[in-house]
């Protein structure tokens, strides 16, 4: 948790400045939308996490960048599920790259490295994999999820506003 101090204080800060936000944004490869990004927003809500997902957020019909923008704009914090697909679309370029690049920029992502390593990571975007985050080879895709279940809670208990004692 020490290690995701400065992730934690740009979400507070962010949440404390518009309280309608998503919990995470879950940028994920778009191969992986209905496998891996799928069972990890699942076990997110089932922890209680508000989780923005292109699979459950993005009607049919609507501009699929614009609305990717208003997801990153609604949400507090980034996760980068890092998978072999997602490493494979971050050396060609596209929209993971770009919604990556956003996240970067805001000093609000967590990564998730999941069937592949930081090592790996690191060939393709070295300041993705310099972020502290998560990897389910040591953890399973459940704890990982309880994990950040409990850094949200975190952020809430920071977020929320004094009650007032009687």
């Amino acid at each position: 948790m020490k290690g995701l101090t400065p992730v934690r204080d740009a979400a507070v800060l962010r949440a404390s400045q518009q309280p309608d936000l998503r919990d995470v944004f879950l940028c994920h490869a778009w191969d992986d939308r209905r496998g891996a990004a799928k069972e990890l927003c699942g076990l997110l809500e089932a922890e209680g996490v508000s989780v923005w997902f292109s699979e459950k957020d993005i009607a049919y019909g609507l501009p699929f960048m614009r609305e990717i923008d208003r997801g990153l704009a609604r949400s507090r914090t980034g996760l980068v599920l890092v998978t072999p697909a997602l490493l494979t679309r971050l050396e060609r370029g596209g929209v993971s790259d770009k919604e990556l690049s956003e996240l970067l920029a805001r000093n609000l992502l967590l990564p998730v490295v999941h069937e592949t390593t930081y090592s790996e990571l690191r060939n393709v975007s070295p300041l993705l994999a310099s972020r502290n985050g998560f990897d389910t080879a040591e953890d399973s895709m459940a704890v990982v999820a309880t994990k950040i279940a409990e850094l949200v809670a975190v952020e809430d208990d920071l977020i929320a506003p004094p009650t007032s004692g009687n």
